[in-house]
């Protein structure tokens, strides 16, 4: 997907508000509460397939080892099954990042990213779970679709139907609404919306046998991070984990209280050191492109112009000094 930054023409601004109503308001099933539906299925499976090509792009590609793809999407998809409604039914996908930003998110539609410099600093596949089912969480609240509807003008919600399956303009702005003009994830949950995500992953977590208490070291590992030099950009969209762990912590006291110690639910350290920290050595280190600095191999680096058309290689760029 090209890069786009949109601005409200009036033309625009028509086409919008000539769409069909709102569905109105539902209960969610995953979380009890009533919300406006603004965006249909169809619109939310739509707006992930858009976006996730250039997140992914932006945050160093896909690792492309499959069983490593494997390994991840089975331990999402053991949770995603145990979703409620018809949720497991959406087009999910797993995309392991080959970035070295420490980061998790998760797009409407049931397109779920984390990058392996997050899956690198876990000891075990508990914790990997519980990023995920926080992530899924994210997509069975459907929390996206009410930041996307919260930051597009209100003028778009008088005219909302099935909007961004059929109109283009719609659809960019809703995309910018999630991706900003750098390609990174936008959008900003609130605590409460962050609190839900986690207490519906430890439901998920649960639900497919690993012990609850990896989302509480999912938190302390994020916690640890922070106070590092490079701060994780996980935190530019997500409250601080110093202030979830005591909820979490106290939902382990009471809700979980009766399977902390029961050998059923396990965290899979061996599995995970085996399977996954092993192998993941084995794949090339992302490479690092600090910004504003010229990539050869992406024209987008180059200058605005050439950002927006295709260019050959032997057309690039000389650049002083290169390749000594």
């Amino acid at each position: 997907m090209s890069r786009v930054t949109y601005r409200w023409t009036p033309v625009a601004l028509l086409g919008l508000c000539s769409l069909s109503f709102i569905t109105g308001c539902t209960t969610n099933i995953a979380t009890g509460r009533s919300q406006l539906d603004a965006l249909s299925r169809e619109d939310e499976i739509a707006l992930g397939e858009e976006a996730l090509p250039q997140l992914t792009e932006e945050y160093g590609g896909a690792v492309t080892d499959p069983a490593l793809n494997q390994y991840v999407t089975g331990v999402a998809m053991s949770m995603v099954r145990h979703t409620e409604g018809d949720y497991a039914t959406l087009p999910w996908k797993i995309t392991l990042l080959n970035s070295d930003v420490i980061n998790a998110f998760a797009l409407p539609g049931g397109k779920v990213f984390v990058s392996r410099a997050l899956a690198e600093k876990f000891t075990s596949e508990a914790q990997l779970a519980g990023v995920l089912g926080h992530e899924i969480g994210h997509v069975t609240a459907e929390h996206a679709d009410r930041s996307i509807q919260n930051q597009l003008p209100t003028m778009i919600l008088a005219g909302i139907g099935s909007v961004l399956a059929g109109n283009d303009a719609a659809m960019q702005a809703a995309v910018g609404v999630m991706v900003d003009a750098s390609g990174t994830f936008a959008l900003k949950f609130s605590r409460d919306q962050e609190n839900e995500a986690d207490k519906l992953g430890m439901r998920y977590m649960v639900a497919a046998g690993y012990h609850p208490k990896g989302m509480l070291e999912v938190m302390q590992v994020l916690a640890a991070a922070s106070k590092g030099q490079n701060p994780p950009e996980w935190l530019s969209t997500h409250p601080a984990p110093e202030s979830r762990i005591e909820i979490i912590q106290k939902r382990l006291d009471t809700r979980y209280k009766d399977i902390v110690n029961d050998p059923k639910y396990q965290t899979f350290d061996a599995r995970f050191r085996t399977e996954f920290l092993e192998r993941i050595k084995t794949v090339p280190a992302p490479k690092k492109v600090q910004k504003g600095m010229i990539d050869l191999e992406r024209p987008e680096t180059w200058c605005l112009h050439c950002a927006t058309r295709p260019v050959h290689a032997a057309a690039r760029p000389e650049i002083p000094g290169a390749g000594m």
